[in-house]
């Protein structure tokens, strides 16, 4: 084969400079509207990934083509796929049990759901929004993409999922509106909650939704009043047909579980006596009966088991990276694990911005490979990636009481009236 015809046969393994262009500058709205939603689960994990070159190769192009390679890789090196790790497969496994368990019950009034808590990047969204995705995927397919309970003669679309962030300073018509806004309503700020509640019960029942997923739940803080009103709320759209899904940070200390504390022997969280609830009345075992708590961990690296599952994700990683200099073994071999491991803490949020980061800089500086001197010179801040959720639960109550008291000045007495007995003792 002649050079011109190798060039054109490599050429075209990639998309052309127009669709490169087209998936970079596309708009993408926020998945907390249904085109967001809709547009999510088409596009997510289809970017496909050029052909892996070497440096010989790539010089063999002509400048069009490595202009169209460079960029295409640079958008697929900083996109990295989603992987089923041990802790996002925990969550999988959960949801995916309610929502088909809830979507098949018939007489149950209240459906049962799930609670995914965790820390900063710890990949609590991207988790729940994959396997939600996938379980509308397979519910569109079961009805033949139709709404198995349309009222005939209506045009409403077919949402099995919703996603909703919830607003800050959440209030029970704030968080009505932002559902009813996912299907593009019009709310007026005049209608009345229970005027709200009623168009968001209609508008799940006319829209076939089988589950509601609220992102940053912890926003809700139960010293407010509003808060506990929205909490409220949500034990109502529970009697809806709806699986209810609650992501957030360090749900637990929210007040949301009267403080649940992490048990190590049990490995799971625990709720304290009710007396100590914070929250109103016994209303507070509504939620906790009602919903499942998973906690979304990091990485472990203590034993094989861990350690492996750490390595795999590695593995996943570098085949995904296209690098013209890299070699088998770039973050798997060697001291790169450990390595990685002691950057990131082992939270996976961390481990892709510092090799998307690195791979960057491997290409700005023509380095071509990711290795420990190049990650060097890459910041990434983390904030106590050593502890484990049970040392970041919330505290007893006796660990102010053992802060050393302050000092206080002592008072002058010298004009205090002791009363007549000691101005008696005094005189005598």
């Amino acid at each position: 084969m002649n050079q011109p015809a190798q060039d054109d046969d490599l050429r075209a393994r990639w998309p052309s400079r127009e669709r490169i262009a087209e998936l970079i500058l596309r708009p993408r709205p926020h998945r907390d509207t249904f085109e967001g939603w809709q547009d999510f689960r088409r596009t997510r994990g289809r970017l496909a990934l050029p052909p892996r070159l070497e440096f010989r190769q790539w010089q063999t192009l002509t400048p069009d083509a490595r202009f169209d390679y460079d960029i295409y890789r640079r958008l697929t090196n900083v996109n990295l796929p989603l992987q089923q790790t041990p802790m996002a497969a925990k969550v999988t496994r959960l949801i995916k049990r309610r929502l088909h368990g809830n979507t098949y019950k018939q007489d149950d009034p209240t459906l049962a759901g799930v609670m995914v808590s965790g820390f900063g990047h710890y990949g609590k969204t991207a988790s729940v929004s994959a396997v939600c995705a996938a379980f509308e995927d397979s519910w569109l397919q079961l009805h033949g993409f139709l709404n198995p309970a349309s009222v005939p003669g209506t045009i409403d679309l077919h949402a099995p999922v919703v996603f909703v962030s919830t607003p800050v300073t959440a209030t029970p018509k704030s968080t009505c509106a932002a559902i009813l806004r996912f299907f593009g309503a019009d709310v007026r700020s005049s209608a009345t909650l229970p005027n709200l509640v009623r168009l968001v019960a209609d508008s799940l029942r006319d829209h076939g939704v089988k589950a509601l997923v609220l992102d940053d739940i912890s926003r809700l803080r139960m010293h407010r009043a509003d808060d506990q009103d929205v909490l409220d709320l949500i034990r109502a759209l529970m009697s809806l047909n709806v699986t209810l899904i609650l992501t957030g940070v360090n749900i637990p200390g929210t007040g949301l579980l009267r403080e649940a504390r992490w048990n190590e022997r049990a490995r799971q969280w625990v709720m304290p006596p009710l007396e100590s609830a914070r929250v109103h009345g016994l209303e507070v075992t509504q939620t906790e009966h009602r919903f499942e708590l998973v906690e979304m961990d990091r990485f472990r690296y203590s034993t094989p088991e861990q350690i492996q599952a750490f390595v795999n994700h590695l593995h996943g990683i570098e085949v995904h990276l296209r690098l013209l200099k890299a070699k088998p073994g770039m973050l798997t071999g060697g001291t790169m694990p450990e390595y990685l491991m002691r950057r990131t803490g082992g939270v996976v949020g961390l481990l892709g911005r510092l090799l998307e980061d690195g791979c960057q800089e491997a290409m700005d500086s023509e380095h071509e490979v990711i290795d420990q001197r190049l990650l060097d010179e890459i910041v990434i801040r983390r904030e106590n990636p050593d502890l484990a959720p049970e040392e970041i639960a919330p505290q007893e109550p006796q660990a102010a009481a053992a802060r050393p008291a302050r000092r206080q000045r002592g008072r002058n007495t010298v004009f205090d009236d002791t009363g007549p007995q000691a101005a008696a003792g005094a005189a005598g």
